[in-house]
């Protein structure tokens, strides 16, 4: 049995790691895994306040996880809730209280809130136990809720949560929200950064960068785990990639806007110059105050390299912008196979996915199997061969991440 003394320093140990964590989605998923480890639940979801709605944002099930091939994620449905007394998330939300339920089928007549079965009859899964919980500020207002689902005891029994498992998820859940609000503010600055690359170039949207940062993990995430990188190395490197790849365009800031918003092709003079949106990129990050400065901006200079040498900007000093190996030209060399970093060669095939799938104003979104078809034809070209290999295993999670973050209309 743990002590209170242990509980405590369990506690602390988790406010912590979590306030290690700077990316707001990173954060999310560790949140619901911890709060459900520390109470051996099963499974789980985690929403966020949004307006007058709660936004699902991950969800967690170890039973149906075990189903999945080795590597493969869990894939859901994204939706919204109402925040009212109707549904028990929604309930929590408003009111601020936990609530503790025994058997989500056996709810006392009376209460106002009631569980809808459409989600256990779709996934298999029967829902019993649930502890539902706000995630409140020191100024009472709710940033989200965890929801938590079936309580496990030593044989993998389900049972319900008991009065020690609320107590230590409230402790949690405080310790969480104050490392969530800190995400939030770092998801807000960054977003502020591509809403100025925005008003620039059209392309740059909040949305396209959280889809291209989303892809970058995942398949990062893959890569990793088939080149045995150690756990917390991975856990490291999706956090800060995550940021670095939202801003892999930043440098379009120092663009001029007859080139950004010109409709037609670019002449070849137009061309090298919007290349050099790679160079001022990874300037903005030069003088490094932290690894994620540097991930910044090798990410910002090298996602339009190309795996077979013809990308750009190449052999550069960043500094300068002149080339350091050049060609009978005089011109910079394109970096090539493993010369690119392996976050850059992964950005890279984020950023061509979401730009193909993707509706702009100059022309219409890709049917899927036109892009996965150009994915495969350019590896060994433009894309390493290899994560074009893990871009197709993990198609189901990149799906996903684009359902999440839809262009706004």
């Amino acid at each position: 049995m743990i002590t209170e003394a242990e509980k405590l320093k369990k506690i602390i140990k988790l406010d912590s790691e979590l306030n290690t964590i700077q990316d707001l989605d990173i954060l999310l998923e560790r949140i619901l895994l911890e709060a459900r480890k520390a109470v051996n639940a099963d499974a789980g979801s985690i929403y966020i306040r949004e307006n007058n709605k709660l936004e699902f944002k991950y969800s967690q099930n170890d039973t149906k996880q075990k189903d999945l091939p080795p590597g493969q994620k869990l894939i859901y449905s994204i939706f919204s809730i109402d925040i009212n007394k109707k549904t028990i998330s929604g309930y929590v939300a408003e009111t601020g209280e936990l609530l503790n339920i025994p058997d989500v089928y056996n709810i006392p007549k009376g209460s106002p809130f009631s569980h809808d079965p459409y989600y256990d009859r779709v996934s298999g899964y029967k829902t019993e136990s649930m502890l539902t919980i706000p995630l409140k500020t020191n100024t009472g207002n709710t940033l989200g809720v965890i929801q938590i689902i079936n309580a496990k005891d030593s044989r993998n029994k389900v049972i319900s949560f008991d009065y020690d498992d609320e107590l230590f998820v409230l402790h949690f859940a405080a310790g969480a929200t104050v490392a969530l609000q800190r995400a939030q503010i770092t998801r807000a600055i960054l977003l502020r950064m591509i809403k100025m690359a925005e008003l620039r170039d059209p392309k740059e949207t909040g949305e396209h960068v959280n889809r291209v940062a989303g892809y970058s993990v995942e398949i990062y995430e893959r890569w990793a785990q088939k080149k045995n990188r150690p756990a917390q190395e991975i856990e490291r490197t999706r956090d800060i990639l995550r940021m670095a790849a939202m801003l892999h365009d930043v440098g379009k800031v120092a663009i001029s806007d007859v080139l950004l918003k010109k409709p037609g092709r670019f002449t070849p003079e137009e061309f090298n110059t919007m290349k050099d949106h790679t160079i001022l990129g990874a300037k903005l990050f030069f003088d490094k105050q932290s690894e994620f400065d540097e991930v910044a901006a090798l990410v910002a200079l090298t996602h339009h390299e190309n795996w077979e040498g013809s990308g750009y900007p190449g052999h550069v000093d960043v500094q300068t912008g002149k080339p350091l190996k050049t060609n009978e030209k005089g011109d910079a060399i394109g970096k090539k196979g493993e010369e690119i970093p392996v976050l850059g060669r992964i950005v890279a095939i984020a950023d061509v996915y979401d730009a193909l799938c993707s509706k702009r104003s100059y022309k219409k979104e890709w049917k899927e199997p036109a892009v996965l078809k150009e994915i495969r034809r350019l590896s060994g070209t433009k894309f390493e061969p290899d994560l074009v290999d893990i871009f197709f295993e993990v198609l189901p999670s990149l799906k996903q991440i684009h359902e999440r973050y839809p262009d706004e209309d």
